[in-house]
């Protein structure tokens, strides 16, 4: 049997964020139909990482790959995600599970981001057009300096008055010192990007702010379900799988 493949989200409140996550796993499912692929969360949706690792075990298992569905790699890819690993291998005797890569940073996430954006209509040769790229924020500068690097990619690829990046938390600039920042770049018409996998209470809250700040402004949609995200989950299971035991560590043993 072919190790599954445990896709893991951060998990919301918001039922949207869930379905989300299980129409973008229906992709991979597409795209590698041969695969055991199993959705988990970290927080407040279920089923929880250490379930579905005990489920995989049961089901006579005794190796699985954990992809997370992380942007950018922060807290949860460095402690909780190795916490819950590790506490299934000790309730599983002879587990073996191999953790891949975050899905940031690729080309694959700025493509998606992308498409979302230009299905706002956007007009790439619109100089008065000013863009809020805007993400979660972190306190792992790495995973903010992420963001601004894809937004000051989008800016040197139109003609747009700006691209500043944004964040709902944990970092600034937000919404609104982002807006003005545009605005006095010579911007009079606004869209916002959206460095988001998912809906949430997050993307809710910059959709909000930028409602306060500007009149009508383009609102892309989340990553989501996109296909070449799919693509990405792919290829971090293979990637894992092409690595050997020894140079995963011990949370990935």
């Amino acid at each position: 049997m072919s190790a599954p493949l445990v896709a893991v989200a951060h998990g919301s409140r918001d039922p949207r964020s869930a379905e989300t996550v299980r129409r973008l796993l229906n992709v991979v499912r597409s795209v590698r139909p041969e695969l055991d692929v199993r959705e988990a969360f970290l927080d407040l949706s279920a089923p929880s990482l250490g379930e579905v690792l005990d489920s995989v075990y049961s089901d006579g298992h005794r190796q699985g790959v954990v992809v997370p569905l992380l942007l950018g790699h922060a807290y949860h890819a460095s402690v909780d995600i190795p916490e819950a690993v590790a506490e299934a291998r000790r309730r599983n005797p002879g587990l073996s599970v191999r953790v891949s890569g975050v899905l940031g940073p690729d080309p694959r996430l700025r493509a998606a981001a992308w498409r979302r954006l230009l299905h706002t209509g956007v007009d790439l040769g619109d100089t008065g057009m000013g863009v809020v790229l805007a993400g979660a924020g972190s306190a792992h500068p790495p995973a903010n300096r992420l963001v601004a690097e894809v937004a000051e990619s989008w800016r040197r690829r139109t003609a747009w008055a700006g691209v500043v990046p944004a964040f709902a938390a944990a970092s600034e600039p937000d919404v609104p010192t982002a807006v003005e920042r545009l605005r006095a770049a010579g911007a009079r018409r606004f869209a916002v990007g959206s460095w988001f996998l998912a809906p949430g209470r997050l993307p809710d809250r910059v959709i909000e702010r930028a409602l306060e700040h500007v009149s009508e402004p383009l609102l892309a949609e989340p990553m989501g379900d996109d296909h070449d995200v799919a693509e990405l989950v792919v290829g971090r299971y293979e990637s894992a799988l092409d690595r050997p035991l020894a140079a995963l560590g011990p949370e990935g043993r």
